[in-house]
């Protein structure tokens, strides 16, 4: 958990007696490769840090397609937000890409953490801030560029993710087809 409490201090200090507490509400989870972490329509129970491995957060459209909507790794949180916060039936799956550790905290222990050491409403304030960012960001990209921008922005920001993503999730994340993100790969290979 050293690299969680690693994650942490970047946002937030604590005392040892603050992090003993923290860390007395984690439970870590070994979700093994292709099993989900959460499923659609279920409620989702807890906020995820990955230890180690890669998901991805998708949805099944009306047609019966995959959506990727996220990836994560390591140093990386996944869950369905609106599911966890609310407590209704979640809107999307997460899928372990690889085997994957992540170190979960439930509802509960979280509401627990906030009146017990406040700082974390700070720090979890600023996680929600990030990915509300990175939300924005990913909803402008895709209406306003091209798959070939998109693609080169995914490839750019996310170097590690290609070799550890199937082509058909790369493609279900960017919008486009695995045929045609093979062809947005040959054409950069060729120039």
């Amino acid at each position: 958990m050293k690299q969680l409490l690693q994650h942490i201090a970047r946002h937030i200090q604590l005392d040892s007696n603050e992090e003993a507490y923290f860390l007395s509400l984690i439970q870590e989870k070994t979700i093994r490769k292709k099993e989900l972490l959460l499923q659609q329509g279920e409620v989702c129970k807890t906020e995820n840090y990955l230890l180690s491995g890669c998901m991805r957060t998708f949805k099944l459209n009306e047609r019966g397609e995959e959506q990727t909507v996220q990836f994560g790794i390591e140093d990386w949180w996944v869950g369905d937000l609106y599911s966890f916060l609310t407590q209704t039936p979640a809107s999307y799956s997460i899928e372990a890409l690889e085997d994957t550790v992540v170190a979960q905290i439930t509802k509960e222990n979280l509401d627990r953490l906030y009146q017990q050491v406040p700082k974390f409403d700070r720090f979890f304030r600023l996680i929600l801030q990030n990915a509300f960012i990175a939300q924005q960001d990913r909803i402008h990209r895709s209406l306003s560029w091209s798959a070939e921008e998109r693609y080169d922005d995914f490839s750019k920001k996310y170097p590690q993710l290609e070799q550890r993503v199937a082509q058909k999730h790369i493609a279900s994340y960017l919008g486009i087809t695995p045929v045609f993100l093979s062809m947005l790969r040959r054409k950069r290979v060729n120039g």
